[in-house]
């Protein structure tokens, strides 16, 4: 069972006790002591020893999830110096430089002078930039700006080789959903998270927001005020199977069902812009969760995916491919067997027409070729054209296919 599974009822309780851990903790073994037969039902000592166990087993997660946040953290804080330093002595040298070109006198131009400055000015300026930037996200600063917004915007379009009808398009942030400047949401292929801070300067609660959700239509709030959120949905949610609780006073957490669970949304509404669902990568050990037929199709889909990034066909166009192939190779052998030329019929419903590769190499034998009555650029030719060949294409319904000689074997 999975640990996450409760935490919304749970949060939800959590929301309702004011006095924190503790009044939850009473709650819980009242409802032990009251409902069932935990404290008496077993061997003296055993409900006490059970505690003991599982608060032990959570201590160590909780203690080894510490070391390694701590052990992150000091890393990180070890590259940051690392970084510093570096930095600083690639300036040092950079100003060795400057002083070792500025003791050579060069004379320049009015034009080359003018160039030069603004140069300067221009290194100045990002300098500066880069600093005040760097400044800001030490001291935890607060939200980004519309350039900072627009420069990541243009980082995803230059991170993507997408084709135009992708273009213009966000890239999923790493829960497959999108961050954007009041809020974001991540999903899977069942249902949606969404997450709305609430930009007010006092402990917020449950009674403070709006939150009205409908089968087709969302809006998220604080009384009083304009709505974060108010449009209609990028697709159909089921409405009894979706939650929100309040986190920290601060944030709005939504979960929401989708009714079609087969299917990546490239936006929360239909104001936000959209987002390349091409780039979606959902995490194999979310397969694991799901049932067998639809893990079996979840996983059809992500190879139908990669298959159409590629230009390769689908799997289910290859399974067309492979028909007709059979059918195209079965009618050959037919005529070889007959010791006749292969004739492929205008009016047949499987070939219409046949064209060898590399042809070109082989005058003597593909000397024979000829259209027929009817117009169609069909060829003839005998067995051994294509055991020498050893491919052509064939034309079947607007698919090429490609066969071998191995087929006939």
């Amino acid at each position: 069972m999975s640990e996450e599974k409760f935490d919304g009822i749970l949060l939800a309780m959590a929301q309702q006790h004011e006095g924190g851990v503790h009044e939850l903790l009473e709650t819980f073994f009242s409802f032990l002591l009251r409902k069932t037969d935990f404290f008496t039902g077993g061997t003296p000592g055993a409900a006490r020893k059970l505690l003991l166990e599982k608060f032990q087993k959570f201590e160590e997660k909780a203690l080894v999830e510490r070391r390694r946040k701590e052990q992150e953290k000091e890393e990180a804080e070890r590259k940051r110096r690392e970084r510093i330093a570096r930095k600083q002595k690639e300036e040092e040298q950079a100003a060795q430089m400057d002083l070792d070109n500025d003791s050579r006198v060069t004379e320049l131009t009015d034009e080359e002078a003018a160039e030069l400055q603004r140069e300067m000015d221009e290194k100045a300026r990002l300098k500066e930039k880069a600093k005040l930037k760097e400044e800001t996200k030490q001291n935890g600063g607060g939200e980004e700006s519309d350039d900072d917004l627009q420069d990541i915007q243009k980082s995803n379009k230059l991170d993507e080789d997408e084709d135009e009808a992708d273009k213009g398009k966000l890239k999923p942030n790493a829960g497959n959903g999108c961050d954007l400047p009041n809020y974001k949401w991540t999903q899977t292929l069942p249902e949606i998270e969404l997450k709305v801070p609430i930009p007010a300067n006092f402990k917020v609660k449950a009674r403070d927001v709006v939150v009205v959700i409908e089968k087709k239509h969302l809006k998220v709030g604080l009384k009083g005020h304009p709505p974060i959120i108010d449009g209609e949905l990028e697709n159909t949610i089921k409405i009894d199977e979706c939650c929100w609780v309040m986190e920290d006073s601060k944030t709005i957490a939504i979960t929401m069902e989708k009714v079609n669970k087969m299917e990546w949304w490239s936006r929360l509404v239909k104001t936000d812009p959209e987002m390349n669902t091409r780039k979606v990568n959902p995490e194999p050990s979310k397969l694991s969760d799901l049932d067998g037929e639809t893990r079996g199709m979840v996983e059809k889909m992500m190879y139908d995916q990669r298959q159409k990034e590629m230009g390769l066909p689908t799997s289910d166009e290859q399974k067309k491919q492979d028909v007709l192939k059979k059918q195209v190779v079965s009618g050959l052998k037919w005529y070889f067997s007959e010791k006749k030329f292969v004739h492929c019929d205008p009016s047949g419903p499987i070939l219409l027409y046949v064209h060898l590769l590399n042809c070109s190499f082989f005058p003597g034998i593909c000397s024979g070729y000829f259209l027929p009555r009817r117009g169609m650029p069909e060829f003839l030719f005998p067995l051994q054209v294509i055991l020498i060949l050893s491919s052509f294409e064939v034309m079947v319904k607007s698919s090429k296919l490609v066969i071998t000689a191995t087929d006939f074997i």
